[in-house]
């Protein structure tokens, strides 16, 4: 890629400030993986390192953008959700929350959440929307729930059901930081009918590279990783209607197609809930 991220107004020079090309970064690796080209040689050489560490860890990043359709196209379809809150974003690929939503129901609504500068450099650029729906982008930190929500609210109706969507985020905030509690005040402020939809790297005694992998990672990217039980997920939708089949592996998440490669297990773990 590019040294200098395309950006469409003047902040050109305060985002290249904040991107530190010396350190591998989860948002460029994860866009590595998936094929793209947002990413640096030293995103590249701690993703392939990660990968012999655990060889199947490619695979989660298909499986969690593949899940993240699945979940999208029944939000629209079956529980009628038109608007989204995407907090965690990554870096854009193909087939994004408002493409997916916005193909199904055009007057369909989204709000983009990242904190990492090159997410935003490439948001302004590339998250688009249809005439009849939107498509907004905020700058802010997941732990930041009152800033988000304030925003979210120019754009997002919170007297109608919202999709909350964390997708690999939560792992970012470490169990000090009251992650149950972050998520839990997100989920509050939205009404009945809603649904959170939330997937999470797990750690299991089945998958004892992962954890090789996660300590690799934890030691040279950033930013830090804390890791989880299957059970441990769970406990993010208490209080909530778990959909079937529950929290499991995001390749076994209502997949779509009959081709087995596509039901195996990978240590990204996810489920979608209702607000009742």
């Amino acid at each position: 890629m590019t040294e200098n991220p395309p950006t469409t107004d003047g902040v050109a020079d305060s985002l290249r400030e904040r991107i530190n090309t010396s350190q591998p970064h989860t948002a460029r690796i994860w866009n590595y993986w998936l094929g793209g080209k947002d990413n640096y040689e030293v995103d590249r050489a701690a993703g392939d390192q990660i990968r012999r560490l655990h060889p199947g860890i490619g695979e989660y990043a298909r499986a969690d953008r593949l899940f993240l359709g699945r979940a999208v196209r029944y939000l629209v379809e079956e529980a009628g959700i038109r608007q989204f809150l995407d907090i965690g974003t990554g870096l854009p690929t193909a087939d994004n929350t408002h493409e997916v939503a916005q193909r199904l129901a055009p007057e369909s609504r989204i709000v983009y959440v990242d904190n990492d500068p090159l997410v935003l450099a490439h948001a302004r650029a590339l998250l688009t929307s249809t005439p009849e729906g939107r498509t907004d982008y905020l700058d802010e930190d997941l732990r930041n729930v009152d800033a988000i929500l304030e925003h979210a609210s120019k754009t997002l109706d919170f007297s109608e059901p919202v999709a909350l969507i964390l997708l690999g985020v939560v792992i970012f905030v470490g169990d000090d930081e009251d992650p149950y509690g972050v998520v839990r005040r997100l989920v509050d402020a939205l009404p009945a009918g809603s649904h959170l939809v939330l997937s999470h790297t797990i750690t299991s005694p089945s998958m004892p590279d992962v954890d090789e992998a996660v300590k690799f990672w934890n030691e040279h990217g950033t930013p830090k990783l804390t890791q989880r039980s299957p059970e441990d997920v769970t406990r993010f939708f208490d209080g909530l209607e778990l959909l079937e089949p529950g929290v499991v592996s995001c390749s076994r998440w209502r997949p779509e197609s009959a081709d087995g490669a596509e039901r195996e297990e990978v240590a990204m773990f996810g489920g979608v809930a209702r607000k009742n």
